[in-house]
């Protein structure tokens, strides 16, 4: 095993710990498009299955869109010598995103709506008590990142999430690993790459923006991608505008002064208090 392999393996370990995102007797469909972030994710739980002190199964669950050239042969036969229990499931959403998706518009949030509608229900079907998906550290700051600049959210991917049908639970144990470190991975392992034709290679232009922002700022300052994704795990409650966090968190209860404002002026009447302070 390489340093690589030991690294990623410990922080999938490690958020697996964290988030529970693997229990005692699950049965965890591992969705796998075939690109190096999904054949690292498969491979990392088959090496966390053999070392887990509980009983957990894993099946290899591959859609196959209905694109035209669509290699069929290769994961199929990648599987089945690693010896991978595995499905392949054929749904023809390449015809829907091509008739739905206007000339120029890009296609991957139907398409994405669309394969995870099919793999829900094939997760119902099978059993399934965990759908594991291959987003890491990366997707999460730059989803992060999306939802603020284009959507005026403040929210990221979660590592573990129910359905909203309440029928599946979503899990990410790649969410602590670096995409540099996935692609080193995959590269090393050597694992048979499809590409995703779909679109051909059609940029999604939001995300790419927001990926371009984050390397040229990290060629700044090398912790500004681990600074964003610590963010996610350091809030402050207090410094925000959501009312409904606020509420929950009491943070408008009677509270000390505000240390972000600095020291009170001498002589200045705070409103509604009525008298001169100092």
């Amino acid at each position: 095993m390489t340093r690589l392999e030991k690294r990623l393996l410990s922080l999938v370990a490690k958020a697996s710990a964290d988030f529970g995102l693997l229990e005692p007797n699950d049965r965890v469909m591992v969705a796998v498009s075939g690109g190096k972030d999904s054949h690292s994710l498969l491979y990392l739980l088959r090496e966390v299955q053999r070392r887990a002190p509980f009983p957990l199964s894993l099946v290899a669950v591959n859609l196959d869109q209905g694109q035209p050239g669509f290699p069929r042969h290769v994961l199929p036969e990648y599987f089945a010598k690693e010896g991978y229990e595995h499905r392949i499931v054929s749904e023809d959403t390449y015809t829907i995103v091509k008739d739905k998706v206007p000339e120029g518009k890009t296609y991957c949030s139907l398409c994405s709506r669309l394969r995870r509608g099919v793999l829900y229900n094939v997760a119902v079907e099978m059993g399934a008590t965990k759908i594991a998906l291959g987003h890491h550290r990366d997707d999460v700051i730059e989803t992060l990142l999306l939802n603020l600049l284009y959507s005026g959210q403040m929210k990221a991917m979660p590592p573990r999430l129910r359905s909203d049908d309440g029928r599946n639970v979503v899990i990410r144990p790649l969410v602590y690993c670096a995409e540099v470190d996935i692609a080193a991975f995959a590269a090393e392992r050597g694992f048979p790459i499809v590409p995703c034709d779909l679109c051909g290679s059609q940029d999604n232009l939001q995300r790419k923006r927001v990926k371009e922002l984050l390397t040229g700022l990290n060629a700044e300052n090398h912790n500004v991608r681990s600074n964003v994704f610590a963010a996610l795990s350091n809030i402050r409650p207090t410094h925000l505008l959501d009312m409904e966090v606020r509420r929950r968190f009491g943070v408008d209860e009677a509270q000390g002064p505000d240390e972000t404002l600095g020291p009170e002026p001498a002589g200045l009447v705070p409103l509604g208090l009525g008298k001169r302070v100092g």
